[in-house]
C-alpha cells in the first residue's frame, strides 16, 4: 500500500520497463535524502573504489552534482574561476548563485582545433591578480579526451585556501587501469563530480560526487545536494549506480584487460590511414597543448582529409551502420566503454580505413576555415543580464549589443556566448561557419542563425 502507482505490476505495462524494482522510500529501502542504510552503503562503496573520502550517489545526472557543488561554496557576488570550455550547468550555476565568472581559457590545438588542456600557471596568475576568489572549476577530461595537470592545479589552487571542483562527468572510468590517466580523485580534487553512463555500463543520468581532504564543505554539499535532486529518487537509478560499482569491484581488471587491448588492436590497425588522423593514436604527432588524453575518446581528426567530420558521422551512418557520438567540421568522436566489442572495434576501424582509402586528402589546409575559441566582452553579469528585457535581432546586426541568452553546440554544451557578453564579429563569423557545415547551434529561445536575444547598449569596447 505505497507507491509506485503501478505497484510493480507488468500486466498492463511494458514489460521491457523496469517497474519490478521501482520501489520507494518504504522501511528497509533507505532514503537518498538522508540515507543511514543500503543508500549510504553506495556512497561507501563508490569511495572506496575511487579513493575519495566520502561519495554521494546522483540521479539528476552530473548537472545536479556542479549545481550542488558550487552553490554549496558560494555566496551572491563572489568570483569564480571558471575553464571558459567547462558545461553549460557550470555557466546556470553562476547565473543561479549570482556569481562573478574570472575565465581561464585552454590553449588551442593548432593541428587539431581542439582546445588543449588547462595550464596550471593560467590558474595561479588569476588566484593571484583575484586572491579572494575561493573556487576553481575545469573540466577533466574534456569531450574530446583531453586530460589536465589535475595534480599541479590542485596544489596551486590550495596554495591560494580555494577549492577545487572537477567536472569529470567524461572520466567515471578513469583510473582503473595503466592504459588510462588517474582519476581527479586520485589526483587530490577537492570535488569531483563523474558521469557513471558516460563512459561506464549505468542507465543514462546515473553520476557520482566524490568530496576528498578538508577545504570543501561536505555538510553545505549534503544539504545542497537535497536541493537539486529530487525528493522521489529513481530507485531504479541508484540500483542502477549499486551494479556498476558492484561491477568496478570484482570485474574491472578482466574488463579493462580487455578494453586496453581492443584499444591497441584498433590504434595499431589505424596506422594505414593516410588522410584521416586518430588523435593521439595510430598515426597521429604529438601534441603539446595536452597535458595527458584518455585513449578511450576516439577523436577523428578530418581537417586535413577532404571530408569534414559531418560528412564523416554520416557516412558512416548511412553505408556502414557506424553511429558515432558526435561531429564538428574539423572531426568528429566515436565514445568507446568496456561493452564495446573487439568486433565493434574492428569494424569501425576497417570503415574507417575503407573510407580513408577513397579521399583525396588536403594539399594544405586553411586555417581560415576554422574559427579560434575566444571569450566575448563581458558588459554585464550573467544573473543580471538575463532577467532584461531585450529585443531579437538578425544575428549580423547584433554587433556591439549584449546578448540575453546563451549560445552552444550540443554536443558538447560549451557556451559560445553568455547572457551579458557583447556580440561581436568574430562570434558572428564563428556561428556562420558552423552553420555553412551543417551545425545549427543551440540558443536560449531557439532561434538561430536567423534571431538572437539582445539588449541594445551604448558602450565603448576596449581594443
Amino acid at each position: 500500500m505505497h507507491m509506485p502507482g503501478h505497484k510493480r505490476k507488468t500486466k498492463h505495462t511494458s514489460e521491457d520497463l523496469p517497474y519490478s524494482i521501482d520501489i520507494t522510500e518504504i522501511d528497509g529501502f533507505d532514503n537518498l535524502q538522508d540515507p543511514k542504510g543500503i543508500l549510504l552503503e553506495i556512497g561507501e562503496l563508490a569511495a572506496q573504489i575511487y579513493g575519495s573520502d566520502k561519495a554521494y550517489p546522483l540521479i539528476n545526472g552530473s548537472t545536479a552534482g556542479i549545481l550542488a557543488a558550487i552553490g554549496a561554496h558560494s555566496q551572491q557576488g563572489d568570483k569564480i574561476l571558471i575553464a571558459r570550455n567547462t558545461h553549460l550547468s557550470v555557466y546556470n550555476a553562476v547565473e543561479l548563485f549570482g556569481l562573478k565568472p574570472i575565465y581561464v581559457m585552454p590553449e588551442t590545438d593548432k593541428a587539431s582545433g581542439i582546445p588543449g588542456s588547462i595550464d596550471p600557471k593560467t590558474i595561479e596568475t588569476q588566484l593571484e591578480k583575484h586572491p579572494e576568489i575561493n573556487l576553481v572549476v575545469i573540466t577533466s577530461p574534456t569531450y574530446e579526451g583531453i586530460v589536465s595537470d589535475i595534480r599541479a592545479i590542485a596544489e596551486t589552487a590550495h596554495r591560494k585556501n580555494a577549492v577545487l571542483l572537477v567536472d569529470s562527468a567524461h572520466g567515471a572510468h578513469l583510473g582503473f587501469s595503466p592504459g588510462f590517466p588517474e582519476n581527479a580523485v586520485k589526483l587530490g580534487a577537492d570535488i569531483v563530480v563523474m558521469s557513471l553512463h558516460k563512459t561506464l555500463p549505468a542507465l543514462t543520468q546515473c553520476a557520482l560526487l566524490h568530496v576528498s581532504g578538508n577545504l570543501a564543505n561536505r555538510t553545505r554539499i549534503a544539504r545542497s545536494l537535497t536541493m537539486f535532486q529530487t525528493s522521489s529518487p529513481s530507485y531504479v537509478l541508484m540500483a542502477s549506480i549499486d551494479n556498476c560499482l558492484q561491477m568496478l569491484r570484482s570485474e574491472k581488471d578482466a574488463l579493462f584487460r580487455d578494453y586496453e587491448n581492443n584499444l591497441a588492436i584498433f590504434s595499431e590497425k589505424c596506422k594505414q590511414l593516410r588522410n584521416l588522423i586518430i588523435l593521439c593514436q595510430a598515426n597521429d604527432i604529438e601534441h603539446n597543448s595536452f597535458f595527458a588524453f584518455d585513449p578511450g575518446k576516439i577523436v577523428i581528426i578530418t581537417k586535413y582529409s577532404g571530408i569534414s567530420g559531418i560528412e564523416l558521422m554520416e557516412v558512416l551512418r548511412k553505408e556502414y551502420q557506424i553511429e558515432l557520438e558526435m561531429a564538428l567540421p574539423d572531426y568528429a568522436i566515436a565514445m568507446t566503454s568496456v561493452f564495446d566489442t573487439t568486433d565493434g572495434f574492428s569494424r569501425l576501424a576497417d570503415a574507417l580505413i575503407s573510407i580513408d582509402s577513397n579521399l583525396v586528402g588536403a594539399v594544405a589546409y586553411d586555417d581560415t576555415t576554422t574559427i579560434d575559441f575566444s571569450i566575448p566582452y563581458q558588459y554585464e553579469l550573467p544573473g543580471v543580464a538575463i532577467s532584461r528585457e531585450g529585443k531579437f535581432m538578425p544575428l549580423i546586426d547584433a554587433v556591439d549589443m549584449m546578448s540575453l541568452e546563451y549560445v552552444w553546440v550540443y554536443p558538447p554544451g560549451v557556451p559560445i556566448i553568455v547572457p551579458g557578453e557583447i556580440v561581436d564579429m568574430l562570434l558572428i563569423e564563428r556561428i556562420e561557419h558552423l552553420v555553412r557545415c551543417g551545425i545549427v547551434p543551440i540558443s536560449t529561445h531557439g532561434l538561430l542563425p536567423e534571431l538572437i536575444y539582445v539588449y541594445d547598449v551604448t558602450i565603448q569596447l576596449p581594443k
